[in-house]
């Protein structure tokens, strides 16, 4: 920006950049948009604004195809939320998406979040917060811990709740659903945002569920939405469902943004090995020992969930084994001379994930932690047995130094970075393993094979010695600039996040890097352990092969050709859910069949417990591959794609001019924050405007959040994206919520430098506003108001009234673009009283205009709400005469039986039957109207309480008035 600005530019662009919209205005997230690391992609933004289009909108189901960022969509929304200082904000996900979500809301919106769980519960409540959610920062918290913290949800006044995978809630309409009625009854009176790519799977009923968690008036109760829609027959109830599901539901596909956003592919290499004879020998002992019908060393309340786990170890490697088969031989001799009793937390250190596999199992079923019973004496001698097996397995896992796979691993990654270099892509590989010995073993074998000094591992603690030396140095090189969050932990997982980029070719990690870090820079993923979650996969995959990703990323899977399951397991991850090829990966329809990766993963560990036989094996295989056929979903394919899916030209034209519109009114905004940061700022930093940064020397707030040093302006070039700018390499990113720029906003507005002439340049502007050209050689008055309005939301509109010196009024949009112009203040004026009124005169019409058109915009969202509770009490009143006809039909059945039987005792029992439901369908008559009355009575105190929120507030300021000329 070239134009040189006064303090009236200044104070006019600071409150333009922060000034409330309305709902449906399409710049109402820009500043969202630029305070974050995010691209501006039109599908993205019609989302966020299509959530609350409408300021009476309790929310909505935000259904895009998989791979098109709806958690972006939705940090968008929680970004306007904080924004606006609404600060009861509450994200409920899958517990294995809790970390993601509070590493993605920081590293792409700045926006501080926590994880909120068992252990951190209780010591805020221990602390003295009797309701932990009562916080002032976004909380995370999974599915099971929302139901199992209901009464303390109930008394949040939330301001937003984001549901993620809301596919988990549909059928919440089932009586057995206990999670999803918990979190419905929990959060009925709050707005809510739900995320799933997977809104209707098997049954119209799901897409009733899940809008009943959102509104519960979209439609009436299951027995008239099974009425109308259950047997959807012709075009008439296709288009009233799909009428009344669009305030609510919104969904997007991926060939509608291939225009503007480009996906890369997934490239699968295999590597197969057959392990050595004693890995072999030790795999079937353990498997044999884990098929037992009953094991001591094993709390039996979780032993499917611990079997599971040791089978992941025994996959891995003979050492992630070998450590926990000595533990629990060890626990198992104490628990026999009755020191301690076994805990499966003890013995479950080596598998890093544990608690967080544990949670996620709590979601699926009610497993507990229960103290174990002592052993009585009479099973002694089995225990000690089963003790002894548990020491030779040890023993022999002891002996073993070398492991087929650890062996393979080096050629794998030959031709995984062979592959790498012909794609162009730059030599990093990420290596997960679900061990931390396994992963120590691995750096061992790496680096004697040439790659000592290249490797970094990542795992929950990072606390080894090197991890301690990388954290260290990122601390000082990054000292006094914003870099630093203060969060120990999460500034050591960037501080080695930036060592793999800058510094490591290989990362090894464990679970923990699966969720919350972003590797787009590498495209080479090794799966050295194959998890059974489809869902976990496709997040390890996902860390690399993202938005921003521009090379193909290359999967690297190792297969036991030796055993028949694993094999299976592959073909299943391979061909069905499709994870390792393609663009995309895993389909949103297969995810979103297996509903839980828990589910399935719990259906896997059963075969390899339960088969013996290769034959026994394939026909379990091919039962569980046979629940996922695509038969199941050509049934509902014609309804998905009337209901939800809206493919058209029209669609495409319009994402292309809001694409164009939003980065044209992203740029200005840009040009504004930059402008008034360089003219506040103008004694105390030196700027580079060919870069967009500038260099702080002084702090003129003396705000201790604000660190002297090198600042960069978070704006997106002509030649990259934001989410391509490597923050790493920037000390302080400049955006606006950033508090040096929240300062400069505030000053700005705050300053009252009193009427001045003005002289705007036309002359040397770059810029040809022609209609300004008429101006040329005149002068005039102008003054501009804020007028604040409340009434369903709050609005503010930036008010220019003008004149010329003749009296011709100027139109507001007129005066806009006089503040385009570089200007020069002159000397101080008084107004003249008549210019005052003149002035007044132009602004109370337009005051007026605005206000009209505020009412004509809430009467559409009143007419809008009345429609919807209309058919709601139609639904309802349709429900109650359904019950009399049933009624009616069940009457007619029963006589019809009666009259058929021979014995006098059954025709009187059976007729005794028929009165009660005769009685029982005359009452209902009797109270037909009765409740019809009070259907028509709750619709009252619904719309009382719209035409409450309807009551209009409005304030008007005049922010400054000048004399203007311009040459």
């Amino acid at each position: 920006m070239n134009t040189t600005l006064t303090s009236y530019h200044a104070q006019y662009y600071a409150y333009e950049l922060t000034r409330s919209r309305t709902a449906d205005d399409q710049d109402k997230f820009t500043a969202s948009l630029q305070d974050a690391t995010v691209d501006l992609n039109p599908h993205q933004v019609e989302a966020a604004l299509f959530a609350f289009k409408s300021p009476l909108s309790k929310g909505a189901l935000l259904a895009d195809e998989v791979g098109l960022g709806k958690t972006i969509e939705a940090g968008i929304i929680l970004s306007q939320k904080w924004a606006e200082r609404k600060r009861k904000l509450l994200i409920i996900a899958p517990a294995n998406l809790r970390k993601q979500w509070n590493q993605e809301l920081a590293d792409k919106f700045f926006l501080p979040s926590t994880i909120i769980e068992a252990k951190s519960f209780n010591q805020i409540i221990r602390s003295g917060n009797l309701n932990p959610f009562e916080q002032n920062e976004i909380l995370i918290c999974s599915y099971q811990f929302a139901r199992a913290k209901e009464t303390w949800l109930r008394h949040i006044q939330w301001d937003l709740v984001i549901i993620d995978e809301a596919h988990r809630l549909r059928n919440v309409y089932r009586p057995d659903n206990k999670i999803g009625k918990s979190i419905k009854s929990a959060l009925a009176h709050t707005q809510k945002v739900l995320l799933t790519a997977t809104p209707l799977q098997n049954s119209l009923l799901e897409l009733y569920g899940l809008v009943s968690i959102i509104d519960d008036y979209t439609f009436g109760d299951l027995k008239s939405f099974k009425t109308n829609y259950a047997r959807i027959g012709g075009n008439e109830q296709y288009n009233d469902l799909k009428e009344r599901l669009k305030p609510v539901c919104k969904r997007t596909l991926r060939r509608q943004v291939l225009e503007y956003i480009s996906f890369t592919n997934r490239l699968a290499i295999v590597e197969e090995f057959y392990p050595y004879q004693e890995e072999q020998q030790l795999y079937d002992d353990v498997s044999d020992y884990l098929r037992s019908d009953k094991l001591y060393a094993l709390p039996a309340s979780q032993r499917h969930l611990m079997t599971m786990i040791l089978r992941k170890l025994l996959s891995s490697s003979t050492f992630a084994i070998q450590g926990t088969l000595q533990k629990l031989a060890t626990k198992l001799d104490a628990h026999l001379q009755g020191q301690t009793a076994i805990q499966l937390d003890d013995i479950a250190q080596d598998y890093e994930g544990f608690e967080e596999l544990a949670d996620e199992w709590a979601e699926n079923d009610e497993t507990k932690r229960n103290k174990p019973e002592p052993i009585p004496e009479e099973e002694r001698p089995q225990a000690l047995e089963e003790k002894q097996k548990l020491q030779q397995f040890a023993a022999l896992a002891s002996t073993i130094q070398k492991n087929s796979k650890g062996v393979k691993l080096l050629t794998a990654l030959t031709k995984g970075f062979e592959k790498l270099q012909e794609l162009g892509a730059a030599k990093k590989a990420i290596i997960f393993t679900e061990s931390t010995r396994t992963q120590q073993y691995l750096k061992e074998i790496l680096e004697t094979q040439g790659y000592a000094g290249q490797i970094v591992l990542f795992n929950g603690t990072n606390n080894d010695t090197h991890s301690r030396a990388i954290y260290t140095d990122w601390m000082q090189h990054h000292a006094g600039t914003d870099r630093i969050s203060g969060s120990h932990s999460a500034d050591k997982r960037q501080a080695i996040v930036d060592w793999f980029r800058n510094e490591a070719t290989i990362m090894i990690a464990t679970e923990a890097a699966a969720e919350g870090i972003n590797l787009q820079f590498c495209s080479l993923v090794v799966n050295y352990d194959l998890p059974w979650n489809p869902q976990r996969i496709e997040q390890r995959i996902g860390r690399c092969h993202r938005y921003g990703q521009k090379f193909d990323v290359v999967v690297i899977n190792f297969l036991n050709k030796a055993n028949a399951a694993d094999q299976r397991v592959y073909q299943l991850l391979d061909q069905k859910f499709k994870l390792f090829s393609g663009v995309f990966g895993a389909s949103d329809e297969v995810l979103g069949a297996i509903e839980s990766g828990v589910d399935f993963e719990k259906r896997i560990a059963r075969i390899y417990k339960e088969c013996r036989t290769a034959q026994e094996i394939q026909e379990a295989f091919d039962a569980l591959e046979a629940t996922f056929e695509e038969e199941k979903q050509q049934k509902l394919d014609n309804t998905k794609l009337q209901l939800l899916e809206n493919f058209d030209d029209e669609v495409h034209r319009k994402l292309r001019v809001n694409l164009q519109q939003g980065k044209e009114y992203l740029n200005l905004f840009e040009q504004r924050l930059w402008g008034i940061t360089e003219w506040a700022l103008n004694s105390s930093a030196d700027f580079h405007p060919e870069t967009y940064s500038f260099t702080l020397k002084a702090n003129p707030f003396q705000n201790p959040a604000i660190h002297l040093g090198n600042y960069q302006l978070l704006k997106s070039a002509t030649d990259r994206k934001k989410s391509e700018i490597d923050l790493a390499a920037t000390a302080n990113i400049y955006r606006i919520g950033h508090p040096l720029a929240q300062s400069v906003i505030e000053s700005c507005k705050t300053r009252n430098p009193g009427s001045t002439h003005l002289l705007f340049d036309y002359a040397n502007t770059l810029l040809k506003i022609t209609v300004l050209e008429p101006l040329l050689g005149h002068s005039g008055w102008l003054t501009l108001s804020l007028l604040s309005i409340s009434s369903f939301e709050k609005e503010e509109h930036l008010i220019f009234s003008g004149t010329t010196d003749d009296g011709t009024p100027l139109d507001g949009e007129l005066c806009q673009k006089l503040f385009n112009l570089s200007a020069k203040e002159m000397e101080t004026v008084t107004i003249p009283k008549e210019t005052t009124a003149t002035l007044n005169a132009i602004r109370t019409q337009q005051i007026q205009a605005i206000l009209d058109n505020s009412m004509q915009r809430n009467a559409r969202f009143f007419d809008d709400e009345y429609e919807k509770l209309d058919k709601w009490a139609d639904d309802m009143k349709l429900s109650l005469e359904r019950e009399i006809k049933d009624l009616d039909a069940g009457i007619r059945l029963r006589k019809a039986e009666a009259r058929k039987l021979s014995d006098l005792e059954s025709k009187v029992k059976e007729r005794r039957h028929v009165k009660e439901l005769e009685k029982l369908r005359d009452d209902k008559r009797r109270h037909l109207f009765e409740a019809q009355d009070q259907i028509e009575s709750k619709k009252d105190g619904l719309l009382e309480d719209v035409e409450a929120r309807m009551a209009s507030r409005t304030e008007k300021e005049t922010l400054f008035t000048i004399r203007w000329s311009l040459k």
